[in-house]
């Protein structure tokens, strides 16, 4: 017998690995190392070496459970019409998309084999071959030109037609070639393609009931506002994909009880778990938190179509952000500078800095804006994470100036349909989104569709369109900071603090890893974790 490993060979740790996966005691695996000639002081290192390849190797087989924040009755399978975190998960299992964001940040190709473009206006897309739809069908480019026209039909509703509308023609080349024209050059169309609302759907698709698409899941239940069960794609196209054999979503909005489900089974993934019961789940053996730091946020709108600029301005004045890290969010966030690009995004405006917490020019304009002795009310909601926490910290700040605000705590369930973009002063809940020109698309530009203080210049929207067409990254820069201070100092958005955002998951889910377009690996989970057998 020998005092180290020099004999020992990567088949022999096969062996030993094959042996965990079979349930070999520790007893076992010893026998079988000094039969090998391995001594008790290298045992440790092959017995760690064996146990960290087992659980890293992906395992097939299992049904997991997901339980997300928010459900509608307005929850959808069509793509287009997705909004919430509910909506991209069932979205991302059952289709996929030209292109996708890994984990870095950077597009990759999916059905897009190739997408190449000579000067960033005219793009030519090559589709993969051998991928085909869940009722047989093969993917055609008949599909791309449908799904992507779909965004510029108003008759649609697309969340994101103000991004679709630079697309003034799609068309076929040939079956698995599409070509694809811009208004204007934008060299962030593979960024664009990754989003959820791009999934490709089946040419002349009208009801989305089904779902069927091309995706690593199957549809078998889908109850709007409920839950949605899905099995595995047998003839998926991606190899080795999915791990698992079937794939269960369901919101629970109150916080506790998620994190109640997961801590007693019932549920193996809890999204968006907030600090407060972060400890609760980091303190139980068999549980853990994968933490996202890539920029998502929970804001305070004020409609400035409602209420005056020093009104706005006030209420920043009157916003603790040290305190709202240290009590709303536990310490798990970044100081915000009310405008939505985030320290980890490239294009962050660093030299711009927040309004500090000055109670006495919170006053000073709070008076102007002929407010005081006014009730004014503030909707806030579980739905929108810390939301609550947030409003009472600054509804204890109003009240030292002498400012009466009327924190009216409102149900998850149907929050983001009745109270989202409609109330004068709610909040938001904003996921990553990879660019600049994507946030004010969606959120600031004077016809955003969810444009949640009403924000509108002229002048903004111009530098919008001129920033997408930049390839001189320098000027490009140079703009997009100009942009954010614009919204940080004209915007009726108040946005306190970038959020870490922490999946809570049973320590039998592998494979899970952070991405920038959201958490539970930007909702496409399902389609590549395991579960340890």
């Amino acid at each position: 017998m020998t005092d180290d490993i020099t004999n020992w060979t990567k088949s022999d740790d096969g062996r030993v690995e094959d042996a965990i996966r079979r349930g070999a005691s520790r007893r076992d695996l010893l026998k079988l190392m000094l039969a090998s000639g391995v001594a008790l002081s290298a045992g440790a290192a092959v017995f760690g070496r064996a146990e960290r390849a087992v659980a890293a190797t992906p395992v097939s087989g299992g049904h997991l459970k997901v339980g997300g924040i928010s459900a509608s009755n307005a929850d959808t399978l069509d793509p287009a019409k997705a909004s919430l975190g509910t909506d991209y998960a069932r979205c991302c299992a059952l289709y996929n998309r030209l292109t996708f964001i890994n984990a870095s940040g950077v597009p990759q190709m999916e059905l897009a084999e190739k997408l190449d473009t000579k000067d960033a206006k005219t793009w030519t897309a090559t589709l993969r071959k051998g991928v085909t739809f869940h009722n047989g069908k093969a993917l055609t480019s008949a599909d791309v030109v449908f799904a992507l026209k779909r965004h510029l039909d108003p008759a649609v509703g697309s969340k994101v037609a103000k991004i679709a509308a630079q697309i003034t023609e799609v068309k076929a080349i040939d079956p698995s070639t599409v070509e694809i024209v811009l208004t204007a050059a934008n060299a962030d169309l593979p960024y664009i393609l990754a989003l959820h609302h791009f999934m490709i759907v089946q040419d002349g698709t009208t009801d989305f009931s089904k779902g069927v698409g091309t995706g690593a899941f199957v549809l078998e239940t889908f109850e709007p506002g409920v839950r949605s069960i899905m099995k595995k794609n047998k003839n998926y196209w991606k190899p080795n994909l999915p791990h698992i054999d079937s794939f269960e979503f369901f919101a629970i909005g109150d916080q506790s009880a998620r994190v109640n489900a997961l801590l007693a089974g019932d549920i193996q993934v809890a999204s968006a778990v907030n600090p407060r019961s972060a400890k609760l789940v980091k303190a139980q053996s068999g549980f853990e938190l994968i933490r996202s730091t890539t920029g998502n946020y929970t804001n305070m709108n004020i409609r400035v179509d409602k209420y005056n600029s020093d009104f706005v301005t006030g209420m920043k004045y009157l916003v603790d952000r040290e305190q709202i890290i240290a009590a709303a969010l536990r310490g798990d966030g970044v100081v915000g500078n009310d405008q939505p690009i985030s320290p980890v995004n490239n294009y962050c405006n660093k030299d711009l800095k927040p309004k500090a917490f000055d109670p006495d020019k919170a006053k000073f304009h709070l008076k102007k804006a002929d407010v005081m002795g006014q009730s004014i009310p503030v909707i806030a909601s579980e739905a929108a994470d810390a939301s609550i926490d947030i409003a009472m910290i600054v509804q204890a700040s109003a009240a030292d100036v002498g400012l009466k605000l009327d924190v009216q705590r409102v149900p998850s369930d149907g929050y983001w349909d009745k109270y989202w973009l409609k109330a004068p002063i709610h909040f938001g809940n904003i996921n990553p989104r990879p660019t600049p020109d994507i946030y004010f698309s969606l959120l600031y530009s004077s016809d955003a569709p969810w444009n949640e203080s009403q924000y509108k210049s002229e002048k903004f929207d111009k530098m919008m369109l001129e920033a997408r067409g930049l390839l001189d990254e320098a000027k490009r820069h140079d703009i997009y900071n100009e942009m954010q201070t614009m919204i940080s100092e004209e915007a009726g958005t108040i946005i306190p603090a970038y959020s870490i955002n922490s999946d809570g998951i049973s320590t039998k889910v592998k494979g899970l890893e952070t991405n920038p377009l959201g958490g539970m690996m930007g909702y496409a989970l399902a389609e590549y974790v395991w579960l340890e057998a």
